[in-house]
């Protein structure tokens, strides 16, 4: 029998934590410039929210503004006493070296960093300098994408042979009439299916077709290569500024043969450390002379969409606030990010998008538009709305 077509309803599972409240690390070769970039991107405030205290978690894990322009206009229309932007948690993730999977230098610790984070800035050097020794020897950054992409499949080959080993010593009695043997066998063939697109198929977990049962089983076992990536190219200033490097177009050339679809955003280390210590009127007239902009708060915005991240705002005199929430995050659980006495709570949310605010320029207007709704349980949040909780006794 062909397989039933799904319901047209039916929401697809998002790869990852079930989380609002992800994090995404910085991986790379040792020299590649990772610690320099979250120096120079925890640092900055991106010229946003620079009422906010500015909080590093500890040294390697920092929460970075995202820029937006809508939060920047909420804030002009309502100047609030309070602005907090909405963040993205990074973390700065040790090098990784040509046999990590199987513990060479910091193997073993680097992989389990990766593991805990939820998506990955892969930074790659592509610039000489004398002063900078490559582990490798000499600057190849299609050789460094090689060893990472390897190195990870590695360890996700060895997680997912051991997790099936597990499963098929516990299903070797499995009798075929229960439910539970049944959803057994089911797994089974999920794992298997991983290990497939891992080693016959050789690709990413990310990069592979997987219906919203199988992402279930994928998300389970904490797969490094179901994570999402987006390359950071690391060029000199001078390369930069022109938009020229001779290894740009191969590297964009490599992820489209090897992971279609990642984002690839070259920026410069070098620029983004001369930047960072100016002010911000300083900063603007640098990049005119320059002829080049920071590309960090791109970057930002990149690993915030990566991680299907969106968010809602709540506005007033008081404080004007981007909260996080993942793609398809319904009201309550949108509600519930304040506090969780709104989730539990719930009786309807008050909302308005934010272009219906910016064509009307007030909430009177927006209500006497009828363009102010009231949402109830099933309303699926959507990125921009601004929302008024409603929560009983």
């Amino acid at each position: 029998m062909p397989p039933k077509k799904a319901a047209a309803s039916e929401k697809k599972t998002l790869l990852g934590r079930p989380s609002n409240n992800l994090k995404i690390g910085i991986v790379g070769l040792p020299n590649v410039g990772k610690s320099s970039f979250f120096n120079a991107l925890s640092e900055t405030d991106l010229g946003k929210a620079a009422n906010f205290p500015y909080a590093t978690i500890n040294p390697e894990e920092a929460r970075i503004p995202v820029p937006d322009v809508r939060f920047e206009w909420l804030c002009d229309v309502y100047k609030p006493a309070s602005r907090v932007p909405a963040f993205l948690t990074c973390i700065d993730i040790a090098g990784l070296t040509a046999g990590a999977s199987t513990g060479a230098g910091l193997g073993n610790s680097f992989l389990s960093h990766v593991r805990a984070v939820d998506g990955i800035f892969q930074v790659i050097r592509a610039f000489d300098d004398a002063e900078v020794i490559h582990v490798e020897g000499d600057v190849d950054p299609l050789r460094d994408m090689e060893i990472i992409q390897t190195e990870l499949r590695l360890k996700d080959i060895e997680w997912v042979e051991k997790a099936l080993d597990n499963l098929k010593k516990s299903g070797r009695s499995l009798g075929s009439n229960s439910l539970a043997d049944k959803a057994k066998k089911e797994e089974i063939a999920v794992v298997e299916k991983i290990l497939k697109v891992l080693t016959v198929e050789n690709k990413d977990i990310r990069k592979a077709d997987w219906n919203n049962k199988e992402i279930d089983v994928v998300n389970g076992l904490s797969l490094l290569t179901a994570k999402p990536v987006t390359y950071l190219v690391n060029l000199s200033e001078k390369d930069y500024i022109r938009k020229k490097n001779k290894w740009l177009p191969k590297i964009k050339n490599w992820i489209d043969t090897n992971n279609p679809g990642d984002p690839l955003i070259p920026f410069s280390v070098a620029l983004e450390e001369r930047l960072v210590v100016m002010s911000p009127e300083e900063k603007k007239e640098e990049e005119t002379k320059v002829g080049a902009t920071s590309a960090l708060g791109k970057i930002t915005q990149a690993g915030y969409s990566s991680l299907d991240l969106i968010r809602y705002f709540t506005c007033g005199p008081d404080e004007v606030r981007a909260w996080t929430i993942r793609k398809g995050t319904k009201a309550p659980q949108a509600a519930g990010v304040i506090h969780s006495d709104f989730e539990n709570k719930f009786v309807c949310g008050e909302i308005m998008s934010y272009e219906d605010l910016k064509e009307y320029g007030s909430e009177a207007s927006v209500k006497a538009a009828g363009k102010l709704r009231q949402q109830g349980k099933p309303y699926e949040m959507i990125d921009g709305d601004i929302a008024y909780w409603k929560a009983g006794g």
